[in-house]
C-alpha cells in the first residue's frame, strides 16, 4: 500500500516477542479442546482480565466462544494491563488439557500480538453473564452491546432459523425471489406507508412483496422471499418495530388455505430443527427449551375463538388478551404451543383474499399463535381476474394503480395462497424475550433511526 507525502504509515503491530513462529492454521475457541497438547494460534477481543500475584489469566472471544490463556510472562502482563477490554488480540501457545479450565482447556506459553487497541472501556460490562445495561443504553451503544454473547446468541438463531427456512421450501419446490422495496403504489391499499419523493414523483417503501410473489406464482408456481418490510404505523409498543425482515411465501394449485397451512407447518418445523442443529449454544441459553411443532397443530375457527375466550360475536378481530387466552388454552388442551385460528371476517382482511364459501362474511385466511402471539398471517388469495374487478370496485378502490399486478389475472392464474412470517417477532417469542428490539440488529422505531 502506498502512503501519500506527509501521511505516516501506521506502527506495525507490537508483539511481545522476536521469536520467529511457523505457520499455524487459525483455531476458533471452540475447537480448542480437539488441539489439546498441539500449538494454536487464537484471534479474537480482549474479553476479560483477571491480574493475581504471579499470574494472569485473559479471556479471549472470538465470535464463537470464549477461551482462557494463562501468562506468567512479566512484560506480557505488563503490557496486558495498559489495554482495555475490547481490545483485538492475536494469541500463539499451547492447548493443554487442563480439568478445571474453562471446557477443560486453556492456553499456556501465549505470544501475544496486540492487533487493535480498545480506546477506552467500552460503554457495556461484556464479562457479565447477562447484559444488565436499560435497553435504550443497548440500542445506542449497538457496535458494542451486540458484542455481548447473550445478545449475539439471539441472533445466532435468527441466521440458523433463516437457512431452515430457505432449505425446507428448496426441498419443496420453491424458488427464491427478490423484489422491489420502492414501490408505485400501497401494497395493502392503505395509508401506512412511507413516502418517497422519487425523481419528482411519489413512490413509497414496500409493506410487503405481496404483489410480486402472487404475480410470480404465474412464472414459477412457487416462490419465496426473505426482505426488509416497512410498516408506517405509529405504534410504540414491545410488539413492533416499522422495519422488520420478513420470510415470505406464495404457491400455486392449492386446494384452500389448509393447503397453505400444512406447509407453514413443515416450514416452522424446519426453522426449529435447523436453530437447533446449527445454533446449539444459543439454544442452550434459552430459558425455556424449543416447542415441539405436532403433526398437526390444532386448528380453531374465528367464531368459535370468539366465544371461547368471552368476546362479543361480532368483534372484528382478536386482541392481544385473546390471543394469550386462546395460547394457554392450546396449551392445555392439546400440549402445543402453536395454535391456528382461521376464518377471520373478510371485511378485516386485505381486498386480495378469497372469501370462505361456506360462510359469507368469512375468509380462506388463518392466522398461527405462538406461545399466546400472533406470529405470521396467510391465506388463499382471489384468483380470478373478475373477482379482483369486483372486489376493488366495492372496496372504492380505482383499479388503474394496480394495473400490473391485475395483469397477472387477465392472463391466467391459479389457485394460490401464502403467508409472511416476522422473523424477528418469531426470534423474540423462542428466546422469551419483553421486548422485539432486543433480538432486531438496529431496529427502526418512532424514536429511533440511528445507530
Amino acid at each position: 500500500m502506498r502512503w501519500h507525502h506527509g501521511q505516516s504509515a501506521p506502527s506495525a503491530p507490537r508483539r511481545i516477542t522476536h521469536r520467529r513462529c511457523r505457520h499455524i492454521d487459525r483455531t476458533w475457541t471452540t475447537d480448542l479442546a480437539s488441539k489439546a497438547g498441539a500449538p494454536v494460534l487464537l484471534k479474537g477481543w480482549l474479553h476479560r482480565l483477571r491480574v493475581l500475584s504471579n499470574v494472569t489469566f485473559l479471556v479471549l472471544r472470538d465470535a464463537r466462544g470464549l477461551a482462557q490463556v494463562v501468562v506468567t510472562d512479566p512484560r506480557t502482563r505488563a503490557l496486558l494491563q495498559t489495554l482495555h477490554s475490547e481490545s483485538v488480540l492475536e494469541v500463539r501457545g499451547d492447548a493443554q488439557a487442563i480439568e478445571q479450565a474453562p471446557n477443560g482447556v486453556e492456553v499456556r506459553s501465549p505470544l501475544v500480538t496486540v492487533l487493535a487497541k480498545a480506546a477506552a472501556p467500552p460503554p457495556i460490562e461484556l464479562f457479565r453473564p447477562l447484559a444488565t445495561s436499560s435497553l435504550p443504553t443497548l440500542l445506542d451503544h449497538a457496535a458494542v452491546a451486540l458484542r455481548h454473547p447473550a445478545r449475539r446468541s439471539h441472533f445466532e438463531m435468527a441466521a440458523a432459523a433463516l437457512h431452515g427456512f430457505r432449505s425446507t421450501l428448496e426441498s419443496h419446490g420453491f424458488t427464491e425471489i427478490n423484489t422491489p422495496k420502492i414501490v408505485g403504489s400501497a401494497t395493502e391499499g392503505g395509508a401506512n406507508v412511507f413516502k418517497l419523493d422519487y425523481f419528482g414523483r411519489p413512490a413509497y417503501l414496500a409493506q410487503s412483496p405481496q404483489f410480486y410473489k402472487q404475480t410470480l406464482v404465474g412464472v414459477f408456481e412457487r416462490v419465496f422471499e426473505v426482505g426488509p418490510v416497512f410498516r408506517a404505523e405509529p405504534h410504540d409498543t414491545p410488539r413492533h418495530i416499522n422495519e422488520y425482515v420478513s420470510l415470505d411465501i406464495e404457491m400455486g394449485f392449492i386446494e384452500d388455505h389448509f393447503t397453505v397451512m400444512r406447509m407453514l407447518r413443515e416450514v416452522v418445523s424446519g426453522m426449529l430443527a435447523a436453530i437447533a442443529e446449527r445454533a446449539p449454544a444459543a439454544v442452550a441459553r434459552l430459558s425455556k427449551p424449543p416447542p415441539e411443532v405436532p403433526d398437526e397443530i390444532p386448528s380453531l375457527p374465528f367464531s368459535q375463538a370468539l366465544e371461547l375466550v368471552g368476546a362479543p360475536p361480532g368483534e372484528p378481530d382478536l386482541a392481544p388478551a385473546h390471543e394469550t387466552a386462546l395460547g394457554e388454552w392450546a396449551l392445555r388442551e392439546h400440549g402445543s404451543e402453536f395454535l391456528f385460528v382461521t376464518g377471520y371476517p373478510l371485511a378485516k382482511r386485505p381486498f386480495y383474499t378469497h372469501p370462505d364459501p361456506s360462510q359469507p362474511g368469512a375468509s380462506n385466511s388463518f392466522d398461527l399463535l405462538f406461545r399466546g402471539l400472533e406470529m405470521v398471517t396467510g391465506g388463499q388469495r382471489l384468483h380470478l381476474y373478475q373477482d379482483y374487478l369486483r372486489v376493488l370496485r366495492e372496496r372504492g378502490l380505482s383499479a388503474e394503480p394496480f394495473a400490473g399486478y391485475l395483469e397477472a389475472f387477465a392472463y391466467g392464474m391459479p389457485p394460490h395462497g401464502g403467508f409472511a412470517i416476522g422473523l424477528e417477532r418469531f426470534i423474540a417469542r423462542l428466546a422469551g424475550v419483553a421486548n422485539i428490539r432486543e433480538v432486531t440488529l438496529f431496529p427502526r422505531d418512532l424514536n429511533r433511526v440511528t445507530p
